[in-house]
């Protein structure tokens, strides 16, 4: 087994696949007037370690083994369940990337994440539910990349006839959209394993761009995402209306975040999104004015074996 390359593709997944692909849909949930005292036979029966608190199909609390056991050392006088869950309760919705998931799940320390739509509880995921998931998923692209390994994108250009060949997309993203973190990443994914683009840099290319959308989502107004590709590159240039970078230097620090305070409350700002673009890339160049924003210009050869690790 190549391991470099299996590392590879569990990356790009978790920035492609989305909660929904992974979530548990089959609950078991308790009301909030169900009794603590029958708590203990479900965990065990069950083989769980918490369980969603509903009224009707509405989310209102997550009551765990850990609220069970507090319980108990108070003198376990029975009590309804709604009176011992935890009513603040991180949740996810099922169009998040699964990348999402997997950085609240690893900041606050859960074992497991309700999923909501609006307010109505439609799945779960835990850390085994995302192993799965990938699994499965890696099962299904592997047969697919064996189809495309016969195509590359040079024969797409070899077989156009123009002195000079190139493949333009464009993408607008709008700040302040969480939920929809990722789409673009994903879409650009799609065309380019449709032209045929190798798999280390289409993951490459799709890491890059997540990266980069999500910085414009979380720090600006909003931005244009404008990709070409000719016989030789991959161009990335994302520009934004924002509020600037006043150190550049610093910002490509590992873990040096500005990210407002909503931000990391939904398991963002990290300060990993810049650092990992350059690792992705074999170019990265940035410029910003502080109050007039951003500009991303990314360069990724077709050649896998010239973008630098």
């Amino acid at each position: 087994m190549d391991s470099p390359r299996h590392v590879g593709k569990i990356r790009e997944l978790v920035y492609e696949l989305k909660v929904e692909a992974v979530m548990t849909r089959k609950l078991i949930t308790l009301a909030p007037e169900a009794p603590m005292s029958g708590l203990r036979s479900i965990l065990k029966s069950n083989r769980i370690s918490g369980v969603p608190v509903v009224s009707g199909q509405t989310l209102v609390g997550l009551v765990s083994v850990e609220d069970f056991i507090n319980w108990l050392a108070q003198g376990g006088r029975d009590c309804p369940v709604g009176e011992r869950m935890s009513r603040e309760v991180r949740t996810l919705s099922p169009g998040e990337p699964l990348v999402h998931a997997i950085g609240k799940l690893e900041q606050y320390g859960y074992g497991r994440l309700p999923v909501v739509d609006g307010e109505r509880l439609v799945g779960l995921v835990t850390k085994g539910d995302i192993i799965e998931g990938l699994l499965q998923e890696m099962q299904v692209n592997s047969r697919e990349e064996e189809e495309l390994h016969r195509y590359r994108a040079s024969h797409f250009f070899e077989d156009m006839i123009a002195d000079r060949l190139t493949v333009n997309f464009q993408y607008q993203v709008r700040g302040k959209t969480i939920e929809q973190g990722g789409e673009v990443a994903s879409d650009l994914k799609r065309s380019f394993k449709r032209l045929g683009l190798h798999p280390e840099v289409v993951r490459r290319a799709a890491i890059a761009t997540y990266e980069a959308e999500m910085n414009v989502i979380i720090y600006a107004r909003e931005g244009t995402v404008d990709v070409s590709v000719d016989p030789e590159t991959i161009h990335i240039i994302v520009r934004d209306q924002g509020q600037g970078i006043p150190d550049i230097q610093q910002a490509l620090q590992p873990g040096f975040s500005t990210a407002p305070d909503w931000v990391r409350e939904l398991g963002f700002g990290a300060g990993m999104g810049l650092p990992n673009i350059r690792s992705c890339a074999r170019s990265l160049d940035i410029t910003s004015e502080p109050g007039q924003g951003t500009t991303l210009r990314i360069s990724i050869p077709l050649e896998p074996e010239r973008v630098c690790a």
